[in-house]
């Protein structure tokens, strides 16, 4: 037999031929596992039906490095509960559990290639699966496929115990190599360790969100689609629009807000009223569509909003996907008027793709010097679409490196002009009850990390770095501590 590792999403196992490690996670969800029992199982019960290749996806786990996420809302880690993380490290037992499979099916090699399987039933989830050459190489696969109860099977005059949902396999049609459900490797567990660096001197650059309608590149009638806007040059692109209040509008003597509607297609939404933020609205996984509703402060006279819609990863599957749409398309509406609501979505909209740090390449700290702003403070200030920067060295060792990231909000991180990707401190919903490996895996199965951040820690990969002088930029769009953020080292312990 052979086993290799491609990256090729299927999924039914049997008659695909496609073992998969795990799930991604997206932000705002809780973290996928798959066990290992599970995994060896379905593997086991493909070959046992005459199969003969297995594809894994993931057997390494990865990084979504720079904007590259698909989803939308895919973490920057694809991890996937993969035999190796995204780290490389080995995650045990999930390593050499499928490490003592393959051997197992190796050693059924010459009955496996000479013969179809025969199949005996031996209970009510029992089978047996017979491969038998005409030069006397046998081999056998005894399935219990109960979710709970093991089983006693007797087969060629020999009794075997089978745990539930567990596969069996004898190479010789009489003594057990290797159960799938019977796990004798030891548990690695991951920990995020701190490292000597010291990240002190931070400076800051903030978005002028005032010029926003002067910078803008081109003005139309009406709302655009985002993609076809920015063709995902930015995750950020602007809409800006005026409105001019009548001085004697009574809300305005009664000291009231106006209420603002915003509808969008996400994935994230930030209201600016005249400069200032006025609220935030965030999609997720499973509604993609978002409504901001709140009240805004507007003057007599011209009042400028500037809506910036927020991108997080491209549809990468799903039936018709390359139809979804992204960014804000209306309608926006402004209630409580003396004459009702005011629609806004076919006035005239500037537009303005991208912000300004990005356009003066500030991850490679190429804006003015006289542009940042530093103080020993300055990383505290908790203000939306702020940049700031700091320089480091690299610390010892070779141990694989991760930013700490939980400390902000969401935004974007670079290392020495080179994006790690995005980050975003949204908190995990899910079902974290304790994890069984029986029955058929599906992502809604073993789940854990709820009322935690998706993701905290985001790869450093150690070729990035230089032994002193590097540069960490960090784009946050609602405002978080970056004097709090750490580079951290990820090390492993076996139990």
């Amino acid at each position: 037999m052979v086993f290799i590792v491609i990256i090729f999403p299927l999924t039914n196992l049997t008659s695909q031929r496609y073992g998969q490690s795990g799930w991604f996670d997206d932000f705002g969800g809780p973290v996928h596992h798959r066990p290992v029992e599970d995994l060896a199982f379905a593997v086991a019960r493909f070959i046992q039906k005459g199969g003969s290749l297995v594809n894994y996806y993931m057997y390494h786990g990865g990084t979504n490095f720079g904007r590259t996420a698909g989803g939308p809302f895919i973490t920057t880690s694809y991890d996937y509960d993969a035999p190796i993380d995204e780290y490389g490290l080995i995650r045990q037992p999930k390593y050499d559990h499928l490490k003592e499979l393959h051997k197992a099916v190796k050693l059924c090699e010459p009955a496996l290639i000479s013969a179809d399987p025969t199949i005996t039933v031996l209970g009510n989830y029992e089978q047996a699966h017979v491969f038998s050459s005409g030069s006397g190489h046998c081999a056998a696969f005894l399935a219990n496929y109960h979710l709970s109860s093991t089983a006693r099977v007797t087969f060629r005059h020999q009794h075997y115990d089978l745990p539930p949902w567990s596969i069996s396999i004898l190479p010789d049609c009489k003594n057990v190599v290797y159960n799938t459900a019977r796990v004798g490797v030891k548990t690695s567990t991951a920990q995020m360790l701190p490292t000597n660096v010291q990240l002190r001197t931070w400076e800051t650059f903030s978005e002028d969100v005032s010029t926003i309608d002067v910078d803008s590149k081109f003005t139309v009638v009406g709302l655009l689609e985002q993609l076809n806007v920015t063709r995902d040059m930015s995750d950020y692109l602007w809409y800006t629009t005026s409105v001019e209040i009548n001085s004697a509008e009574s809300f305005l003597h009664r000291g009231q807000h106006l209420t603002l509607t915003v509808q969008s297609a996400g994935h994230a939404l930030h209201v600016y009223i005249n400069g200032r933020l006025s609220g935030s609205v965030y999609g997720n996984r499973e509604n993609r569509r978002v409504t901001f509703t709140g009240g805004v402060k507007l003057h007599a006279g011209i009042n400028r909003i500037s809506l910036l819609s927020v991108a997080v990863g491209l549809p990468n599957n799903g039936a018709h996907y390359e139809t979804w749409s992204a960014g804000v398309l209306g309608p926006v509406v402004l209630h409580g008027l003396d004459k009702g609501q005011r629609d806004l979505s076919w006035q005239k909209w500037s537009y303005q793709v991208g912000l300004r740090g990005e356009a003066m390449n500030s991850a490679s700290n190429a804006i003015s010097a006289t542009e940042w702003v530093g103080g020993s403070l300055i990383a505290r200030q908790q203000q939306p679409l702020t940049w700031y920067k700091v320089y480091f060295n690299a610390p010892g060792g070779s141990d694989p490196l991760a930013l700490d990231m939980g400390s902000m909000g969401k935004g974007q991180v670079w290392i020495n002009g080179q994006i790690i990707g995005r980050y975003w401190t949204a908190y995990a919903t899910g079902n974290c009850s304790p994890c069984t490996y029986a029955a058929t895996y599906r992502q809604g199965k073993c789940q854990s990390g709820c009322g935690q951040p998706t993701q905290r820690w985001y790869h450093v990969p150690r070729s990035w770095l230089k032994p002193t002088g590097n540069l960490l930029v960090v784009f946050e769009e609602i405002g978080g501590d970056a004097s709090k953020i750490s580079l951290v080292k990820r090390s492993i312990t076996y139990v």
